[in-house]
């Protein structure tokens, strides 16, 4: 029986940890029948390590997505190893220390800019350069943490976190013509190094010891890495601008 990604080529940014819902996606993707190809940063030895363990060899790159010049050259890399894309996965998100920890109302514009640049703008830089290799019928999938709400500690991640989603949306729009789709999965707070990242991480994850209708286990990605695979899939073909959420149902529980 053939797997869901049958004969799809899909580049998967942000796999650092085995631990990473990224890396999770990976693994599924090529067990469903994809070729995998990774991009890195700011250590592609790191991803090259971390890419051993998966199922089968997947070429990894270097792709700074703040960079013009890494950007120019992705899709020329790409091509000569996969000819084509069929999909995307969007997992880049970084704020500076001081845009995070409670530091909400102190942090100068310059820290919110890198974060927006790196977390939202890149969504749209990054297809925008993969571009011309997108089929019609590809999937752009990236990750969220519920920007509905403001988290203890997350800070200037949200609003970055928003913008991605508002991006999300328009990009959908612009990319519907073209058969192309954009989606978003929200998922429950991950045992990551983006998690780790975040002082106090800790405090905004216990939430979900409280909250959440289902059980909610931290250190296990899948749940989410089969979000991300199921709407790379082509069982979602009229899905677009949409936030799936796999988060053991907390966004639906007021308290």
């Amino acid at each position: 029986m053939s797997g869901i990604l049958e004969g799809k080529r899909i580049l998967i940014t942000g796999v650092l940890m085995e631990s990473s819902i990224a890396f999770h996606t990976a693994k599924l993707a090529q067990e469903q029948g994809a070729e995998v190809i990774l991009t890195a940063f700011p250590r592609p030895t790191l991803t090259e390590r971390i890419a051993k363990k998966l199922p089968k060899p997947a070429k990894v790159i270097e792709l700074d997505v703040t960079n013009q010049e890494h950007l120019d050259r992705v899709a020329g890399l790409v091509k000569e190893e996969l000819g084509g894309l069929d999909g995307i996965v969007h997992s880049i998100g970084f704020a500076p220390q001081d845009a995070l920890g409670g530091n909400f109302l102190n942090t100068p514009f310059e820290s919110v800019a890198t974060a927006m640049h790196v977390s939202a703008f890149s969504l749209k830089s990054l297809t925008m350069a993969l571009r011309e290799l997108l089929t019609p019928g590809s999937s752009i999938v990236g990750l969220t943490f519920d920007a509905q709400y403001a988290w203890p500690q997350y800070d200037w991640m949200g609003p970055a976190k928003a913008a991605l989603e508002a991006t999300s949306r328009y990009m959908a729009r612009d990319l519907g013509k073209d058969d192309i789709r954009c989606n978003l999965i929200s998922a429950g707070p991950i045992g990551s190094m983006a998690a780790k990242s975040i002082p106090g991480f800790s405090e905004l994850a216990d939430v979900w010891n409280h909250r959440s209708p289902m059980e909610w286990n931290m250190a296990d990605p899948e749940p989410a890495g089969k979000g991300v695979v199921a709407l790379l899939s082509d069982w979602f073909p009229k899905t677009t601008g949409e936030i799936i959420h796999v988060d053991g149902g907390l966004h639906a529980v007021g308290a």
